[in-house]
């Protein structure tokens, strides 16, 4: 049976410009995804997703054939939403509002504070700008504050500067504030990264791993989800496999039937925090 997914998180650089508290980085190898590999890996999850998302490990701005990828991503159909750490908005911004395949930008805000001799105003002000100019080019721009449990301070000196930039009132949305037309503010709380060398959470939780989403990393490996971030549960490889022969393995069964369960079968999901919100 063929499985239709909401998103695939297809990491097309796992190089990344800072080193966030919040991020565990990756053990990897560093690698750039190529235009033609990035091509192969589009032609196999083709009528699998319609939502890609250019993330996992790494910041996609610092890919130096960006704008090619998002032609492809046009020409096959595919539509995209990229997060960003916003430290390249000034030099790439405009491939990104230029760019017909970019349905939506996340921008993570509290990357500022891996930002080392950086200036919070220019910063903010070179969001600010970005995201004014791609809402005005008919994209969804978040803006994310995912700092509650540890970074209140940096969190309030940027939500006073959003209120210079956007007046409020603001107005509720789902899971945070509509600041403008098409422009977002979502706070979130900081989880516990899986890792196998933390500590054992217990295997009683839920994902949605391989139920409605996929991680490809840079290399072309499979993976469940967007938080391996170092393909330790490596299910196959796109550029060798079809995703049909991956997600019939044996080991992909047998997480999506513990996760029907609510039980985690996979060390690696044994760790998550992230999980134990569901």
């Amino acid at each position: 049976m063929t499985v239709m997914l909401k998103r695939v998180y297809l990491e097309i650089t796992n190089v990344c410009n800072l080193a966030c508290a919040f991020c565990p980085g990756t053990e990897r190898r560093p690698g750039f995804v190529s235009v033609e590999d990035f091509r192969r890996l589009l032609m196999k999850l083709q009528g699998r997703t319609e939502y890609l998302y250019f993330h996992l490990m790494g910041e996609p701005l610092l890919h130096p054939q960006l704008e090619a990828l998002f032609s492809i991503a046009q020409e096959l159909g595919f539509r995209v939403i990229l997060t960003t750490n916003g430290t390249r908005l000034s030099e790439k911004g405009h491939i990104l509002t230029e760019a017909v395949a970019l349905h939506k930008v996340n921008v993570s805000l509290q990357s500022f504070e891996a930002n080392d001799g950086g200036v919070l105003e220019d910063y903010l002000a070179a969001c600010v700008s970005f995201v004014k100019e791609a809402a005005a080019a008919g994209k969804l721009c978040e803006l994310r504050l995912w700092n509650q449990g540890g970074l209140e301070t940096l969190n309030d000196r940027i939500r006073g500067l959003l209120e210079a930039a956007f007046p409020p009132p603001w107005s509720n949305s789902r899971t945070g504030k509509k600041m403008s037309e098409r422009v977002w503010l979502e706070p979130g709380e900081t989880f516990s990264w899986p890792d196998l060398r933390a500590g054992d959470l217990g295997e009683s939780c839920f994902c949605y791993g391989l139920r409605d989403q996929i991680g490809v990393l840079c290399d072309g490996t499979v993976v469940p989800c967007c938080l391996d971030h170092n393909g330790d549960i490596a299910l196959g490889n796109l550029f060798t496999q079809e995703l049909d022969d991956i997600l019939s393995t044996e080991r992909a069964k047998q997480l999506v039937d513990g996760f029907s369960r609510r039980r985690a079968v996979e060390p690696l999901c044994r760790t998550c925090g992230y999980a134990r919100r569901f």
